[in-house]
Protein backbone atom coordinates (compact mmCIF):
# COMPACT_ATOMS: atom_id res chain seq x y z
CA UNK A 1 0.00 0.00 0.00
CA UNK A 2 2.99 2.71 0.49
CA UNK A 3 3.93 2.27 -2.87
CA UNK A 4 0.55 3.15 -3.86
CA UNK A 5 0.55 7.04 -5.52
CA UNK A 6 -3.29 8.96 -5.15
CA UNK A 7 -1.87 12.27 -5.73
CA UNK A 8 -3.77 13.06 -9.04
CA UNK A 9 -6.34 11.63 -10.77
CA UNK A 10 -3.55 10.19 -13.34
CA UNK A 11 -1.84 8.20 -10.60
CA UNK A 12 -5.32 6.94 -9.39
CA UNK A 13 -5.86 5.23 -12.40
CA UNK A 14 -2.91 3.91 -13.15
CA UNK A 15 -2.72 2.34 -9.79
CA UNK A 16 -6.51 1.04 -10.17
CA UNK A 17 -5.78 -0.32 -13.74
CA UNK A 18 -2.61 -2.26 -12.80
CA UNK A 19 -4.76 -3.71 -9.41
CA UNK A 20 -7.09 -4.81 -12.33
CA UNK A 21 -4.11 -6.71 -14.35
CA UNK A 22 -2.63 -8.32 -11.45
CA UNK A 23 -6.08 -9.71 -10.29
CA UNK A 24 -6.60 -11.04 -13.55
CA UNK A 25 -3.63 -12.54 -14.21
CA UNK A 26 -3.93 -14.07 -11.15
CA UNK A 27 -7.16 -15.37 -11.58
CA UNK A 28 -6.67 -16.89 -15.25
CA UNK A 29 -3.38 -18.80 -13.28
CA UNK A 30 -5.82 -19.50 -10.68
CA UNK A 31 -8.26 -20.72 -13.50
CA UNK A 32 -5.85 -22.83 -15.89
CA UNK A 33 -4.45 -24.24 -12.83
CA UNK A 34 -7.90 -25.96 -11.63
CA UNK A 35 -8.81 -26.56 -14.90
CA UNK A 36 -5.99 -28.72 -15.64
CA UNK A 37 -6.40 -30.90 -12.17
CA UNK A 38 -10.10 -30.85 -13.20
CA UNK A 39 -8.88 -32.83 -16.79
CA UNK A 40 -6.33 -34.77 -14.70
CA UNK A 41 -9.01 -35.96 -12.32
CA UNK A 42 -11.60 -36.88 -14.87
CA UNK A 43 -9.08 -38.80 -16.85
CA UNK A 44 -8.52 -41.03 -13.83
CA UNK A 45 -12.20 -41.24 -12.83
CA UNK A 46 -12.46 -42.67 -16.43
CA UNK A 47 -9.78 -44.60 -16.05
CA UNK A 48 -10.79 -46.65 -12.70
CA UNK A 49 -14.57 -47.07 -14.09
CA UNK A 50 -13.01 -48.78 -17.33
CA UNK A 51 -11.11 -50.72 -15.27
CA UNK A 52 -13.57 -51.73 -12.72
CA UNK A 53 -16.72 -52.40 -15.27
CA UNK A 54 -14.00 -54.87 -17.05
CA UNK A 55 -13.34 -56.45 -13.92
CA UNK A 56 -16.51 -56.71 -13.30
CA UNK A 57 -17.47 -58.61 -16.39
CA UNK A 58 -14.22 -60.60 -16.35
CA UNK A 59 -15.84 -61.66 -12.43
CA UNK A 60 -19.30 -62.60 -13.79
CA UNK A 61 -17.51 -64.74 -16.68
CA UNK A 62 -15.41 -66.51 -14.67
CA UNK A 63 -17.47 -66.49 -11.54
CA UNK A 64 -21.21 -66.80 -12.86
CA UNK A 65 -21.28 -70.49 -11.44
CA UNK A 66 -21.69 -72.27 -8.33
CA UNK A 67 -23.38 -75.63 -9.53
CA UNK A 68 -22.01 -78.26 -12.29
CA UNK A 69 -18.63 -78.28 -13.69
CA UNK A 70 -16.10 -75.69 -12.47
CA UNK A 71 -13.32 -76.42 -14.17
CA UNK A 72 -12.30 -75.05 -17.66
CA UNK A 73 -12.38 -77.47 -20.44
CA UNK A 74 -9.11 -75.83 -22.53
CA UNK A 75 -9.57 -78.30 -25.63
CA UNK A 76 -9.64 -76.20 -29.25
CA UNK A 77 -12.06 -76.45 -31.83
CA UNK A 78 -9.02 -79.26 -33.23
CA UNK A 79 -9.09 -80.81 -30.68
CA UNK A 80 -12.77 -81.40 -30.35
CA UNK A 81 -12.62 -82.91 -34.35
CA UNK A 82 -9.76 -85.00 -33.81
CA UNK A 83 -12.03 -86.88 -30.67
CA UNK A 84 -14.96 -87.03 -33.22
CA UNK A 85 -12.86 -88.74 -35.57
CA UNK A 86 -11.35 -90.60 -33.66
CA UNK A 87 -14.82 -92.03 -32.16
CA UNK A 88 -17.39 -93.40 -34.33
CA UNK A 89 -20.14 -90.88 -36.77
CA UNK A 90 -22.58 -91.31 -34.68
CA UNK A 91 -20.82 -90.59 -31.75
CA UNK A 92 -18.87 -87.18 -33.09
CA UNK A 93 -22.45 -86.12 -35.08
CA UNK A 94 -24.05 -86.37 -31.32
CA UNK A 95 -21.01 -84.72 -29.85
CA UNK A 96 -21.74 -81.77 -32.51
CA UNK A 97 -25.06 -81.15 -32.33
CA UNK A 98 -25.57 -81.15 -28.59
CA UNK A 99 -25.66 -77.90 -27.10
CA UNK A 100 -24.33 -79.24 -23.61
CA UNK A 101 -21.55 -80.70 -25.15
CA UNK A 102 -18.27 -80.25 -27.10
CA UNK A 103 -19.74 -76.94 -28.47
CA UNK A 104 -21.05 -75.61 -25.41
CA UNK A 105 -17.72 -76.30 -23.18
CA UNK A 106 -15.63 -74.59 -26.19
CA UNK A 107 -17.66 -71.68 -25.85
CA UNK A 108 -17.16 -71.43 -22.44
CA UNK A 109 -13.71 -71.35 -23.04
CA UNK A 110 -13.21 -68.82 -24.98
CA UNK A 111 -15.00 -66.69 -22.61
CA UNK A 112 -12.76 -67.52 -19.88
CA UNK A 113 -9.55 -67.14 -22.33
CA UNK A 114 -11.13 -63.63 -22.75
CA UNK A 115 -11.64 -62.88 -19.03
CA UNK A 116 -8.19 -63.89 -18.27
CA UNK A 117 -6.49 -61.89 -20.74
CA UNK A 118 -8.43 -58.95 -19.29
CA UNK A 119 -7.36 -59.64 -15.76
CA UNK A 120 -3.74 -60.27 -17.20
CA UNK A 121 -4.07 -56.60 -18.01
CA UNK A 122 -6.23 -54.83 -16.00
CA UNK A 123 -5.84 -56.76 -13.08
CA UNK A 124 -3.60 -56.11 -9.72
CA UNK A 125 -0.67 -58.13 -9.12
CA UNK A 126 -2.04 -60.85 -7.09
CA UNK A 127 -4.76 -61.35 -9.94
CA UNK A 128 -2.22 -60.99 -12.63
CA UNK A 129 -0.10 -63.93 -11.19
CA UNK A 130 -3.28 -65.88 -10.65
CA UNK A 131 -4.46 -65.34 -14.49
CA UNK A 132 -1.12 -65.94 -16.04
CA UNK A 133 -1.12 -69.25 -14.14
CA UNK A 134 -4.52 -70.24 -15.38
CA UNK A 135 -3.39 -68.78 -18.85
CA UNK A 136 -0.36 -71.37 -18.78
CA UNK A 137 -3.15 -74.27 -17.14
CA UNK A 138 -5.44 -73.73 -20.42
CA UNK A 139 -2.22 -73.39 -23.03
CA UNK A 140 -0.58 -77.12 -21.51
CA UNK A 141 -4.11 -78.56 -21.78
CA UNK A 142 -4.99 -79.01 -18.41
CA UNK A 143 -7.83 -78.47 -16.49
CA UNK A 144 -8.31 -74.92 -15.69
CA UNK A 145 -10.06 -73.73 -12.10
CA UNK A 146 -11.40 -69.99 -11.29
CA UNK A 147 -11.72 -70.04 -7.70
CA UNK A 148 -9.04 -68.85 -6.33
CA UNK A 149 -8.94 -65.61 -9.12
CA UNK A 150 -12.55 -64.81 -8.43
CA UNK A 151 -11.55 -64.36 -4.95
CA UNK A 152 -9.63 -61.88 -5.56
CA UNK A 153 -11.77 -60.38 -7.90
CA UNK A 154 -13.98 -60.01 -5.30
CA UNK A 155 -12.67 -59.04 -2.94
CA UNK A 156 -10.76 -55.92 -5.12
CA UNK A 157 -14.22 -55.33 -6.69
CA UNK A 158 -15.70 -54.46 -3.41
CA UNK A 159 -13.25 -52.39 -2.12
CA UNK A 160 -13.00 -50.22 -5.12
CA UNK A 161 -16.57 -49.37 -4.40
CA UNK A 162 -16.17 -48.52 -0.92
CA UNK A 163 -18.35 -52.08 0.28
CA UNK A 164 -18.16 -53.99 3.33
CA UNK A 165 -15.87 -57.20 3.16
CA UNK A 166 -17.14 -60.43 2.91
CA UNK A 167 -17.34 -61.75 6.68
CA UNK A 168 -14.61 -64.31 7.28
CA UNK A 169 -17.17 -66.52 8.73
CA UNK A 170 -19.40 -66.96 5.75
CA UNK A 171 -18.76 -69.61 3.67
CA UNK A 172 -19.22 -69.88 -0.24
CA UNK A 173 -19.36 -72.40 -2.35
CA UNK A 174 -16.50 -72.36 -5.13
CA UNK A 175 -17.14 -70.54 -7.99
CA UNK A 176 -16.36 -71.37 -11.61
CA UNK A 177 -17.32 -70.20 -15.49
CA UNK A 178 -20.66 -68.32 -16.80
CA UNK A 179 -22.17 -71.50 -18.15
CA UNK A 180 -23.41 -69.93 -22.21
CA UNK A 181 -26.91 -70.91 -23.20
CA UNK A 182 -28.27 -71.32 -26.32
CA UNK A 183 -29.22 -67.51 -27.07
CA UNK A 184 -27.46 -67.64 -30.60
CA UNK A 185 -29.34 -70.60 -31.74
CA UNK A 186 -32.83 -68.58 -30.42
CA UNK A 187 -31.97 -65.85 -31.98
CA UNK A 188 -30.86 -67.10 -35.02
CA UNK A 189 -34.29 -68.90 -35.01
CA UNK A 190 -36.49 -65.66 -34.38
CA UNK A 191 -34.31 -63.36 -36.89
CA UNK A 192 -35.05 -66.25 -39.77
CA UNK A 193 -38.54 -66.00 -38.83
CA UNK A 194 -38.97 -62.62 -38.51
CA UNK A 195 -37.10 -61.94 -42.26
CA UNK A 196 -39.38 -64.34 -43.43
CA UNK A 197 -42.45 -62.39 -42.49
CA UNK A 198 -40.73 -59.24 -44.09
CA UNK A 199 -40.67 -61.26 -47.51
CA UNK A 200 -43.62 -61.94 -47.19
CA UNK A 201 -44.78 -58.47 -46.60
CA UNK A 202 -42.92 -57.59 -49.91
CA UNK A 203 -44.53 -60.16 -51.73
CA UNK A 204 -47.66 -58.63 -50.73
CA UNK A 205 -46.50 -55.25 -51.26
CA UNK A 206 -46.05 -56.06 -55.38
CA UNK A 207 -49.10 -57.42 -55.46
CA UNK A 208 -51.22 -54.75 -54.38
CA UNK A 209 -48.61 -52.55 -56.63
CA UNK A 210 -49.99 -54.43 -59.77
CA UNK A 211 -53.78 -53.81 -58.34
CA UNK A 212 -53.69 -50.00 -58.06
CA UNK A 213 -51.43 -46.89 -56.66
CA UNK A 214 -53.67 -46.38 -53.44
CA UNK A 215 -53.21 -50.38 -52.26
CA UNK A 216 -49.39 -50.31 -53.82
CA UNK A 217 -48.75 -47.71 -51.23
CA UNK A 218 -50.15 -49.18 -48.48
CA UNK A 219 -48.32 -52.28 -49.01
CA UNK A 220 -45.06 -50.76 -49.60
CA UNK A 221 -45.34 -49.24 -46.29
CA UNK A 222 -46.30 -52.27 -45.20
CA UNK A 223 -43.53 -53.86 -46.11
CA UNK A 224 -41.02 -51.29 -45.19
CA UNK A 225 -42.76 -51.87 -41.55
CA UNK A 226 -42.14 -55.11 -41.79
CA UNK A 227 -38.46 -55.07 -43.32
CA UNK A 228 -37.57 -52.64 -39.89
CA UNK A 229 -39.07 -55.13 -37.70
CA UNK A 230 -36.62 -58.08 -39.22
CA UNK A 231 -33.76 -55.69 -38.61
Amino acid sequence: MRSLDFTSWNAVLTTLLGIVVVSLVAVGIRLAFMQVVQRRRERENRQINERLKTLIAAYKTLGGSFTGELAVDPSHLRDLRRRAQAGTPEAGAAATEDPLGSDRRRRIRDAVEAALSDVILLGTEEQVRLAAQAARDMADGRAVRTAALVVSLRAFIRQALDLEPVPDGLAIPDQGPLRSGDTGKRGGGEGGGRGSGGGGGGMGGGMGAGMGMGAGLGAGLGAAGGDGEAR
